[in-house]
């Protein structure tokens, strides 16, 4: 496994208002209207990240699966400080460096990257998963675990069952059962994806468990290299 130092990008911003501007800007570059990989093919890879505030460090991880078999093909980690305090819809400005540091010191193509999080899913159109997406041109889709400020209808009980997450009259993403009777996750398209191939892509990564493996592998290994780097 790789692990990666992260530096601050040059002009990254440090103010609430210059973050929002540069999510205002990067926002027009979001690509809807391509299906994205079909579920079952080449390669897939989650990110997660894990702080340490008292010692300012962020992890981030990267782990790839092979989408037909969910085997990890290969995994890497970045460190780092944090880049920006944390402000609720301006995450990705704390997880960004440390997450591209990590995608970067992969040994093979990502493929899909699924974020543990939102993509339109967000107050402004533009969450993690679409920010990463834009900066690195792969194609990404956020699964959360909660619903942010957006309302749906619950689903059906079975795995499977959807219904819309939506902002007024607008689908921003779906709620999306994993397990019959559990609760659902929240499924939202960040680049060069549609809702419906996130969906089915949420579904094939879930064979036994609520969250993606992707997650569940990216969460364990930012998890395990934040306390090996505060050891």
């Amino acid at each position: 496994m790789t692990t990666a130092t992260v530096p601050i990008p040059a002009g990254w911003p440090a103010t609430e208002e210059r973050a929002r501007a540069v999510q205002d800007e990067l926002r027009l570059r979001v690509v809807l209207d391509e299906p994205g990989p079909p579920p079952g093919t080449g390669h897939v890879t989650g990110v997660d990240v894990a702080y340490d505030d008292e010692r300012d460090l962020v992890v981030a991880a990267a782990v790839v699966l092979d989408a037909a078999t969910l085997d990890v093909v290969a995994e890497a980690t970045a460190v780092g400080r944090v880049p920006f305090p944390y402000v609720p819809g301006l995450l990705a400005f704390r997880e960004i460096p440390a997450v591209l540091a990590a995608l970067e010191a992969l040994p093979v193509p990502p493929g899909l990257v699924v974020c543990d999080g939102y993509g339109l899913a967000h107050p402004r159109r533009f969450g993690l998963a679409s920010h990463l997406g834009v900066l690195t041109g792969l194609p990404t889709i956020g699964v959360a675990k909660n619903p942010f400020t957006f309302a749906y209808e619950e689903p059906g009980t079975r795995r499977g069952s959807a219904s819309p997450l939506l902002a007024g009259v607008e689908e921003v993403g779906r709620a999306v059962r994993t397990r019959d009777a559990v609760k659902p996750v929240f499924v939202s398209v960040g680049h060069r994806t549609a809702l419906d191939t996130a969906c089915a892509h949420t579904l094939a990564l879930t064979p036994e468990y609520r969250l993606p493996e992707t997650t569940r592998r990216a969460d364990a290994l930012c998890r395990r290299a934040l306390k090996e780097a505060t050891a």
